[in-house]
């Protein structure tokens, strides 16, 4: 698997962190990483033999530099060692912090029982605990979320050959696709975080689209048609459905472009890539594989389903009962009966009261969406990231309480024409004077660096507060509104002064991400609406598809942000609140389910829409449409819910967040949204679902059904044939057509 090119730190940055970061890397300054470790004590000074085994300790190992003597805490009891990693800051050589990492704890082991704490925390250490549990996320992510699907495809199917078409087409379509991006990469740097979520996005949209295909052909073979027509209607029906989703899911995420964010960038290629390729090899090398397995595809059929669920049994075992065009069993349309039992009694009483069903089925969703009005992001601190028994979370959170910003400070980057001339002297000079002044707003231990040759100073300012909250931020405002522009940019070349770190990436990031998402959202809603108009030639049914795709972002949100914010059942996730929602959560999981539920929503109405261009009533129309789709949306649903549940269970915070927000939006969209909302509000509608006004009757027309319908269908049955003549055509009132068949 080709290896990706990753962004530079300037281009994972925006704004004044970009600037700041950018003036580092042209002058070609690596900062080493810094590392704290406190030493504290149950009384006055009792720390100190302690903490001078800690500094001996790690000088011993000859992987520091910059090791600064003990600072006290304001109360005595505790003291922070700071020193700096030798090498570049971006070294993946994790031997010298597990070195120091071991000396540390032997200074602990050593004075265990003393009454002494030691904990460490810094760049290299976080940055080790986040390789490894990258690695161990990503082989977890992929060597569950695989097996998972395969399982539940082959209780679906009830045949391995036909469950492993699916899974197959998903994980070649994420190998091809991770070739290519590697190639993409060396232009446009990709974040390693994209890897997880194209083997996501490979999944779900390579699943669905093949389950959609198979599940379509073996219904048409269980209804008596022979191999070849039964492949040509798949094509002609679901494999156009998926041609029309994917282009929907691949304009969608084009969207993120208009960010602003090279994240964002990199999320648009990598979906974009892995749903091409899907969609390709869906409407290309599946019906080929199917045309060459034919009867095989149901081979594999474990003892434990018998002969139960195969298409070709069915078929076989419906005998002349099962006869299209059988009074009762096909009504008007000549077709025979959907299936889906459980679906046609929950669909029974929607149908009868669509307007009661539409209003509760509304109330809720919106009742889920309420908690995100009070939504709150934030770019999340490694710290945030890891569970709260995580012991370098502990580590950091202790030393954050007695050394407020120790491990996470402000820094503060100056270039200037010459940083050894008096004008700048003085101006560092008064800098850490006004610091000083400004007294409980910043911490202690405020380093100054001065690389004469780049002409550049660097100044660490520990905040106060814990590193994110109120206290943090009016520190960094006070950095960035008073004292970096009157003290330092007087000093500095063309005013270049800037505040990057942590929390000051972070609000540069959400204001970015602020911005950005109003073009992102603007143009997903109105690509959706322009597609589905022109897919279905009809204004109701555009309208309908943005509205129920925001009532699904919107559950998602609200479920999100009670959960991770505010903590209401977070253990039932097996997760802890934050206080927060991961920054780039919102847009990402806006643009993946305007995308993932257009699967959903393409293929029920397309089969809606086919049944009411064969003549059906819009009731049978509606009742054919959802109860033949439900047992492939329900499938491709418990896969996705699945999938996106086992992210929910990896380690790091961002990841447990998409995966709940994905898992419990599907399941609403793929029950609620499909099963209740949907046939309710185009019950409602009736006639006017398929309304077009006149002066767009100039759009093209998409069939949904079998290209030769009009010229009539020979149906062949285990027992005999029934012919279907042309359709006569009739128009109403509403725009659509309504198609009486004469046999």
């Amino acid at each position: 698997m080709a290896g990706l090119t990753e962004p530079t730190g300037a281009e994972q940055s925006v704004r004044d962190s970009a600037r700041a970061t950018a003036i580092l890397e042209e002058a070609g300054i690596e900062e080493p990483p810094a590392e704290s470790v406190m030493v504290a004590s149950r009384t006055e000074g009792g720390w100190r033999a302690a903490a001078a085994d800690v500094v001996r300790a790690v000088e011993d190992t000859g992987r520091v530099k910059d090791v600064r003597e003990p600072l006290p805490s304001a109360d005595g009891r505790a003291a922070l060692v700071g020193f700096r990693m030798r090498g570049a800051g971006d070294s993946t050589d994790e031997k010298p912090i597990t070195e120091v990492l071991d000396a540390v704890e032997k200074v602990r082991e050593g004075h265990r029982g003393e009454g002494v704490e030691i904990h460490q925390y810094g760049e290299a250490s976080a940055g080790k605990w986040l390789n490894e549990i990258l690695g161990d996320d990503f082989a977890k992510a992929e060597w569950t979320a695989v097996p998972l699907a395969l399982g539940i495809l082959l209780v679906a199917f009830g045949a391995l050959v036909a469950a492993l078409l699916p899974v197959a087409l998903a994980i070649t379509a994420f190998l091809a696709a991770n070739g290519i991006l590697a190639l993409v990469s060396s232009r446009l740097h990709i974040d390693e975080q994209t890897n997880s979520v194209m083997l996501l996005m490979g999944l779900a949209v390579g699943v669905d689209y093949c389950l959609f295909y198979l599940r379509r052909e073996r219904d048409e073979r269980a209804a008596g048609r022979d191999a070849q027509t039964a492949l040509r209607i798949a094509a002609a029906t679901s494999g156009r459905a998926v041609l029309v989703s994917g282009l929907t899911v691949m304009v969608a995420m084009a969207g993120m472009f208009l960010s602003g964010l090279l994240l964002f960038q990199g999320f648009a290629v990598a979906t974009i890539l892995v749903v091409f390729i899907a969609m390709l090899g869906s409407v290309t090398i599946l019906p080929a594989a199917l045309s060459w397995l034919g009867d095989r595809v149901e081979k594999g059929r474990p003892r434990l389903f018998g002969r139960r669920g195969g298409g070709r049994a069915r078929m076989r075992a419906a005998g002349g009962a099962g006869q299209p065009g059988v009074a009762g069993q096909a009504g008007s349309t000549g077709r025979r009966a959907p299936g889906g039992r459980i679906s046609g009694a929950l669909l029974r009483p929607v149908l009868a009261a669509p307007g009661l069903f539409a209003v509760l089925a509304a109330v809720a969703m919106l009742a889920l969406a309420a908690p995100a009005l009070g939504m709150k992001t934030e770019q999340l601190s490694l710290e945030q990231q890891m569970s709260e028994d995580a012991e370098l979370r502990v580590s950091a959170e202790k030393i954050s309480e007695t050394f407020p910003g120790g491990p996470s400070p402000a820094r503060v980057v100056l270039k200037a024409d010459d940083v050894r001339s008096a004008k700048t002297r003085t101006a560092l000079a008064d800098f850490r004077s006004a610091l000083r002044e400004e007294g409980a707003r910043f911490g202690k231990g405020v380093e100054t660096r001065v690389y004469a040759d780049s002409g550049v100073a660097v100044i660490d300012v520990p905040l106060a507060g814990n590193g994110t909250d109120e206290t943090s931020l009016a520190a960094l405002d006070t950095l960035r509104d008073r004292l970096v522009p009157d003290v330092l940019e007087p000093a500095a070349a063309d005013g270049q002064a800037y505040v990057t770190g942590e929390l000051a990436s972070s609000t540069d990031f959400n204001d970015q991400l602020r911005d950005g998402i109003v073009p992102v959202f603007a143009f997903i809603t109105a690509v959706t609406f322009l597609l589905m108009l022109v897919c279905f030639r009809s204004l109701p049914i555009a309208l309908a598809s943005v509205v129920l795709n925001l009532l699904s972002v919107g559950a998602a949100y609200g479920v999100m942000t009670a959960v991770f914010q505010h903590g209401w059942g977070d253990s039932l996730f097996s997760t802890q609140a934050v206080g927060a929602i991961e920054s780039w959560m919102p847009l990402f999981v806006l643009v993946v389910l305007f995308g993932l539920s257009m699967d959903y929503h393409v293929f029920v109405v397309s089969r809606i829409r086919e049944a009411k261009d064969r003549g059906a009533a819009t009731r049978e129309a509606i009742r054919e449409g959802v109860r033949a789709t439900a047992p492939a949306v329900t499938g491709a649903a418990v896969i996705m819910i699945a999938v996106f549940a086992v992210f929910a269970t990896l380690s790091m915070q961002d990841m447990k967040q998409m995966g709940v927000g994905l898992a419990v939006a599907v399941l609403l969209d793929a029950t609620l949204v499909r099963m209740v909302l949907l046939p309710a509000v185009m019950m409602l509608l009736g006639e006017r679902n398929w309304y077009l006004p006149s002066w767009l009757r100039w759009l093209p027309r998409v069939e949904h059904g079998e290209a030769d319908s009009a010229q009539g269908e020979h149906v062949e049955g285990a027992t005999g044939s029934v012919v279907v003549a042309p359709a006569v055509e009739d128009e109403t009132p509403g725009g659509g057509r309504d198609r009486q068949h004469v046999g």
